[in-house]
């Protein structure tokens, strides 16, 4: 795949602010210190309460039972959203030839996806698996609490690196685990065409590959047009994901799925950032 940089346009800010409900700063992005205190969090106790949501209905997050630290929001972005961020990556020109099937960006962000993170951070926290009360300075190891663990939502930048793929039908993914070279905690949001995820056990964890049940040694998700998948501690490092497009592969509930043209935006951090000071 082919790579192309491009540098940033401050245009796309007012595109997606728009969009994403103005969430963004009018610089290039709230500190986590500002996020605490919109969401009136007490530094000395690290409670939340949560204030009143900013979207017209609660987005609905899915743990993914049979993999900790994997959850999904299947309504995470809606339509118009979809079509102001696809409007937002043309613009960026990243795609101007049909050769040019990928693009990758490191350090400091494009707006958009500075706005499309602090989009994902709120969210997560307005979600309805945080109590009035939650105590953030706690995170749950199995991935059952909360869609990010606190101690990955706090951190600034949230995210510092993107990738961003085309996939035309009956392209897809190799089954991997995402590179060492980046943190815990990373976000997928899917566009365009519906797909199936499968995630299986990475074959170092097998304790013994041919007792490995068959039946659920690779698990199913669908991936819809606007979803958002995250992905942290076990399902980050011990589990590979993959998307095979190729004839026969893409199902669910028995249909085949229709393929077309898939875009997907993938946020991740870089090992060895540190934080800014205040």
């Amino acid at each position: 795949m082919k790579r192309k940089s491009v540098p940033k346009m401050e245009e796309l800010k007012s595109v997606l602010r728009e969009a994403f409900g103005g969430s963004s700063s009018d610089s290039d992005g709230e500190s986590s210190h500002e996020w605490r205190r919109r969401l009136q969090i007490n530094d000395s106790s690290d409670e939340i309460v949560k204030p009143p949501s900013i979207f017209e209905d609660p987005q609905i997050w899915e743990a993914i039972a049979e993999i900790n630290g994997l959850w999904i929001c299947r309504d995470f972005l809606s339509s118009v959203q979809q079509s102001s961020l696809l409007s937002a990556l043309e613009k960026e020109g990243y795609f101007a030839e049909d050769s040019h099937n990928q693009a990758m960006r490191f350090g400091d962000l494009p707006p958009w996806a500075i706005d499309l993170s602090q989009y994902i951070r709120e969210n997560v926290l307005l979600s309805d698996c945080l109590s009035e009360s939650t105590d953030l300075s706690r995170s749950d190891k199995s991935g059952t609490t909360c869609p990010f663990a606190p101690e990955l939502l706090w951190r600034e930048p949230l995210f510092n690196q993107l990738i961003v793929n085309i996939y035309q039908p009956g392209e897809g993914i190799c089954a991997h685990v995402d590179l060492m070279r980046f943190e815990d905690g990373i976000a997928i949001v899917s566009l365009e065409s519906s797909c199936v995820m499968h995630f299986s056990l990475a074959e170092a964890e097998y304790k013994n590959a041919e007792e490995v049940n068959r039946e659920f040694a690779k698990i199913p998700v669908l991936l819809t047009p606007g979803s958002l998948i995250l992905m942290w501690g076990e399902a980050r490092y011990l589990w590979k994901h993959e998307i095979n497009r190729k004839p026969g592969f893409q199902k669910w509930d028995g249909h085949d799925i229709d393929q077309k043209r898939r875009t997907s935006v993938t946020l991740r951090r870089l090992c060895g950032q540190t934080e800014p000071t205040q």
